[in-house]
């Protein structure tokens, strides 16, 4: 198996941005599992420009399948004082496949302190959870160790679960977290119980906080779909590190074709 940190390590630079390839297990049926291809495309934005401030907003489209060799291509919105908005296309023999723009942005001082929400009461797993790697014909779900809470206390259309990348060393902590947050089924398939054909059209995910950091790689993430209807679906997520902070939040639309 091919890790994250192999696939970024494998990238080469060339005339027009980078090359490089999506590994058979990082698939997710015929293309690339979102958070993968996500995270190569943090990695180049990062390398783009100097002296980025940290991440704070990513707007992702996956406009069409990723696999085999990738080329990727990172190009500058604008760059002011406060922010830098950096745009990351990657293409395959299929055409444009994942258009990303990453928003940098440094802390401001500011008089509003305002934070609601409420932390799931899910424990972070330990050394006697018992854990699983995801589901053998899911090729990417083997790259991370899960843990589901699936009593009654979870939601119709809600998924709630604890997730780590199995191999994390060395890896950016923003590109691990990219890498994590797509990692949930789409919650609207609890609706139907079980798979479907499905694909995910858009994903927005904000950082609420200059750096993410967790205890033992783990990140509970939380997926509830508010809305269904003539196939398409929009959920609404939420990750937490394993001390119980809010990290990001996130929105996905999901075309489900049952």
């Amino acid at each position: 198996m091919t890790s994250l940190g192999q696939a970024i390590a494998a990238l080469e630079p060339v005339d027009d941005g980078w090359r490089g390839s999506i590994p058979e297990n990082w698939l997710q049926g015929r293309t690339a599992y979102g958070g993968f291809s996500a995270a190569l495309a943090l990695h180049v934005a990062q390398r783009s420009d100097s002296d980025l401030p940290p991440l704070r907003s990513a707007q992702i489209a996956f406009i069409g399948p990723l696999s085999g060799a990738i080329t990727l291509r990172a190009s500058r919105l604008r760059r002011g004082r406060n922010a830098a908005f950096i745009q990351v296309d990657v293409e395959s023999a299929a055409g444009l496949g994942l258009r990303a723009t990453f928003v940098f942005m440094r802390a401001i001082e500011s008089v509003i302190d305002h934070r609601t929400g409420a932390t799931p009461e899910f424990p972070a797993p330990d050394s006697e959870t018992a854990t699983y790697r995801g589901h053998r014909g899911v090729a990417f779900s083997q790259n991370f160790d899960l843990v589901d809470r699936r009593d009654d206390g979870v939601g119709a259309a809600e998924w709630l679960r604890w997730a780590r990348l199995a191999d994390r060393d060395g890896l950016d902590p923003m590109v691990e977290l990219i890498a994590v947050a797509d990692c949930l089924p789409p919650s609207a398939l609890k609706l139907l119980g079980g798979p479907a054909p499905l694909s995910s059209m858009t994903w927005l995910l904000n950082i609420l906080g200059p750096q993410p950091t967790t205890r033992d790689g783990w990140w509970l993430l939380r997926a509830t779909t508010d809305y269904v209807h003539a196939g398409s679906s929009s959920q609404t997520m939420a990750i937490w590190n394993a001390d119980g902070l809010p990290i990001a939040e996130q929105m996905q639309s999901v075309a489900i074709f049952a």
